[in-house]
């Protein structure tokens, strides 16, 4: 037997009155927070729900989330987080895929949209309003027994982003977690009373694995913050002394631009009780790496995975010298190679298609077996990223092959680009793509969010790009914004940038 659960329920018997969330002005012990999710899985249970049934969650990070989450899986159910941005029809297809029985979703925005989408949607019995939840659990039981799950079967159905076709569901298994969650911890180091932020959300694996469950792994306090602002993020470092920080690269940009106008915040109490801070999701630029390290004198550790991967692949450890511009080393597990497309291993420093192997593989996508054998060969997760081994063993990731710019038969990685742009001190964030062209196929263009008091041009940047790019490849297109298109994750929407780039051709 095997439950997710179990990181949960190992915690409340070591550290009952530990804090274990913390959630706006409500905080609860690993004991309430057990407590509370005992009632979730008995309230499941009264209404017919059984082992292997899929119950959907659309929550932001609040406190229901992990009672939610966690009640769920002691009855034995895959739990499906939705993406609290969903509009009717995308939420409706997400219930059908997954064949979701159970939909637990907040009211405090979109409620209407949920509402149609639950009755669109034949084969979804059940409709719970989080912010209801101490009404519902009212009369339940504080006790459960935990439901047996195997190891192999799924825990949780993770949906990918559908950049290229509709969204498919990920299904994690209980030991692809459970071993995630430990290797995380390890790579953390953890100590004794760590509190971590989440700004991440949970619906997303980054959160869900690295924070959620590695947090109640190690037995910490987790701090929610239920949509990431940068003023609110360091106003919960100070207040809750967060020792760990994890976000994708627009958060810890934000941070860096952050202005303290009302002199409350106190940085250098902040830095003392940092300890670890790590970025995925995509790129961390190495100019924005090395100005978050001055400022706060920790060293933001990068790792790499996917939702495929449970998430993390690779990882600079604390416990060894990081390497920045790198995503470290494969974890405890999990082996990692490069491959070119006959799937030969490239020599160490020549670019291929990254692939990866372990204990963090998806059983595949839920019922697409086409789908999960065009990315699974002999246990082998083709990822679709282009990276490259260093002599020490060190992965770098260069770009999405997808996002790759061919230009007059040239090979353009985007990544390369962008790290080149942030060295120049006018420029505050940027993102590369590639635009349709008559000859050249595609033109390469630099989407660019100025630094606050920055004076530049878009033809005195890109005069600067062909002093210090090669020919083939520096951006003979620049346009300035004020911002970029941001995901509900963070990551930047180079697809949208393309259609806008499209439609103004």
């Amino acid at each position: 037997m095997l439950n997710l659960a179990a990181l949960l329920e190992d915690s409340v018997r070591e550290k009952p009155d530990r804090v274990a969330i913390v959630s706006g002005e409500k905080r609860m012990t690993y004991a309430e927070l057990d407590a509370a999710a005992n009632q979730v899985a008995n309230l499941l249970i009264s209404r017919g729900v059984r082992r292997g049934d899929h119950v959907a969650l659309r929550c932001p990070n609040t406190v229901e989330f992990p009672i939610v989450h966690f009640g769920a899986l002691k009855a034995g159910c895959a739990v499906v987080p939705l993406n609290v941005l969903l509009k009717r029809s995308e939420i409706a297809y997400h219930l059908r895929d997954s064949d979701a029985k159970v939909l637990f979703a907040s009211g405090r925005a979109g409620a209407d949209e949920v509402s149609a989408a639950f009755s669109d949607v034949d084969g979804c019995e059940h409709l719970f309003v989080v912010e209801d939840l101490a009404e519902l659990l009212a009369d339940q039981p504080e006790t459960f027994d935990c439901v047996e799950t195997a190891p192999e079967d799924t825990a949780v159905i993770l949906y990918t982003s559908g950049t290229t076709g509709r969204p498919k569901g990920a299904e994690l298994t209980h030991s692809n977690l459970v071993h995630n969650a430990q290797v995380t911890a390890g790579m953390f180091g953890p100590h004794e009373h760590d509190v971590h932020l989440i700004a991440l959300p949970l619906f997303h694996v980054f959160g869900l694995t690295c924070q959620l469950h590695t947090g109640m792994l190690t037995r910490a306090t987790v701090v929610l913050q239920a949509r990431f602002d940068a003023g609110e993020a360091f106003e919960l470092m100070q207040r809750e002394r967060v020792t760990v920080f994890s976000g994708v690269p627009t958060m810890y940009w934000a941070l860096l631009g952050h202005e303290d106008s009302t002199g409350a915040l106190d940085f250098g109490a902040i830095a003392r009780s940092l300890r670890v801070a790590t970025s995925g999701g995509s790129a961390l630029p190495v100019e924005v790496l090395c100005r978050f390290a001055e400022r706060f004198g920790v060293q933001v550790l990068e790792g790499y995975g996917l939702s495929e991967t449970s998430p993390v692949a690779t990882f600079n450890r604390v416990d060894r010298p990081a390497k920045p511009g790198t995503v470290g080393l494969p974890v405890w597990g999990v082996q990692v190679k490069v491959v070119d497309d006959e799937w030969n291993a490239v020599p160490d420093g020549e670019r291929g298609e990254i692939v990866i192997r372990g204990h963090n593989v998806m059983k595949g996508y839920y019922r697409r077996p086409e789908a999960t054998a065009e990315v699974l060969r002999n246990g082998w997760f083709r990822t679709g990223d282009i990276g490259y081994r260093d002599a020490d063993g060190y992965f770098s990731v260069v770009d999405r092959a997808k996002e790759m710019i061919i230009r007059g038969g040239y090979n353009v990685y985007p990544r390369e680009l962008e790290e080149v742009l942030m060295t120049h001190p006018a420029i505050s964030l940027v993102a590369v793509v590639g635009v349709p062209h008559p000859t050249h196929g595609e033109e390469i263009k630099a989407f660019v969010v100025p630094e606050a008091g920055a004076s530049t041009s878009e033809a005195e940047l890109v005069e600067w790009c062909q002093a210090n790019m090669a020919a083939y490849k520096y951006p003979r297109l620049v346009e300035l914004r004020q911002a970029l298109p941001l995901s509900a994750t963070g990551k930047i929407l180079k697809r949208e940038l393309v259609a806008a780039a499209a439609e103004r051709n």
